[in-house]
């Protein structure tokens, strides 16, 4: 059952606990609705481009509903894809759906990493205890930089910061991924809360909090910077968003999903060849997503825990299959091997580059 956009925004912002629950309601993800209309479920279908797979429901996280109501939801989702011959992968799962599904047999967990979260009233100690954050902050303002938040109506569609969104897309040298991290999210402010960071009243970046309503709380979304952006702008940046957080009376605060991280215990067990490919991905997959640097960023700002988030699949063992089919969802419009080949030229030609220039520059001398 297809749920309108205004019914899954009413159930997102009453029982939204996960922390990509509002997420759910961003371009290309498909809502579905129990039939009691107590839960909702986004989701999209993923890995048909396999031959031999016959294809998967990777769901947007838990299901949004009341906390006594998961079970049953999650049960009543499984149903309906199984009844279009699906399987189901719950990308992004955290605590209350891992208690469920965790250890029950027909179903396995892949660990993907771990989120930081912070209490937003700690943010002044974790100032005050930690120098180089300061540092960073003073040298953005003292670039000039100023954040101001925004309203829907000054930042929604605005071209300024879409100017400022598609520098840091090419920035990264990479093909747009979507699901839970699609870059065009300036249309849909009405919930959001957009921080801007601007020199001489020109927009160089800005941050997008997204609502964690049944946790009191916020994920922050995208951190964009532009060309034009200094050294701490990031940084400060993220000082506005916790500080009007706690300001409004948050408690809660994440940046969302580290993945590979090691500050999330292994899956147990885990396939050997899964072990191989993550690591691998970890130590030479820089070249696509530098998942140590994103580890560090978030790690600099000393949050109060790490929280393991995690895949579970109504399979026995992860599969290769759900991995493709994960890797679908994410690609978008793109099959993932052509999404990998796109990377592998874009990143082989840039270090083509970096060559010539390093050559050019010690002929020069």
């Amino acid at each position: 059952m297809e749920p309108s956009y205004a019914q899954s925004r009413e159930l997102i912002l009453e029982h939204g606990w996960n922390a990509t629950a509002y997420q759910i309601l961003n371009p290309g993800i498909a809502h579905w609705i129990s039939e009691e209309r107590r839960g909702l479920v986004g989701y999209v279908e993923a890995g048909k481009r396999l031959g031999f797979h016959p294809g998967m429901w990777i769901a947007a996280g838990e299901p949004v509903c009341a906390e006594v109501d998961v079970a049953g939801v999650a049960d009543a989702f499984e149903a309906a894809a199984a009844r279009a011959g699906r399987r189901v992968c719950w990308f992004g799962a955290d605590c209350r759906l891992r208690e469920i599904l965790g250890g029950k047999p027909g179903y396995s967990e892949m660990v993907l990493g771990a989120q930081p979260v912070w209490d937003p009233h700690r943010w002044p100690a974790i100032l005050a205890g930690k120098a180089s954050l300061r540092a960073q902050l003073n040298r953005a303002r003292n670039k000039g930089i100023t954040v101001t938040k925004r309203t829907q109506r000054e930042a929604e569609g605005n071209v300024e910061l879409q100017r400022c969104l598609d520098e840091w897309l090419h920035a990264r040298g990479l093909p747009g991924l979507h699901f839970l991290v699609e870059p065009q999210t300036l249309h849909q402010l009405e919930d959001r809360w957009v921080f801007v960071a601007s020199h001489d009243t020109a927009p160089v970046g800005f941050l997008v909090l997204t609502p964690v309503p049944a946790r009191n709380g916020w994920l922050v979304e995208q951190i964009i910077q532009g060309k034009a952006a200094p050294n701490g702008t990031a940084s400060l940046l993220l000082d506005a968003a916790m500080t009007a957080a706690a300001d409004s009376g948050s408690s809660y605060l994440t940046l969302g999903l580290s993945p590979l991280s090691f500050r999330a215990p292994a899956s147990n067990p885990t396939p050997v060849w899964m072990r191989a490919l993550f690591g691998w991905l970890r130590a030479h997959g820089r070249r696509f997503y530098n998942f140590q640097g994103l580890e560090a960023f978030k790690a600099k700002f000393v949050p109060d825990r790490w929280d393991p988030i995690v895949a579970i699949t109504n399979e026995s063992r992860p599969s290769l299959g759900t991995l493709h089919a994960i890797a679908d969802a994410f690609s978008g419009p793109r099959s993932p091997e052509r999404l990998l080949g796109r990377a592998v030229f874009d990143a082989t030609g840039e270090e083509l580059r970096a060559l010539g220039r390093k050559f050019r520059r010690s002929t020069a001398r």
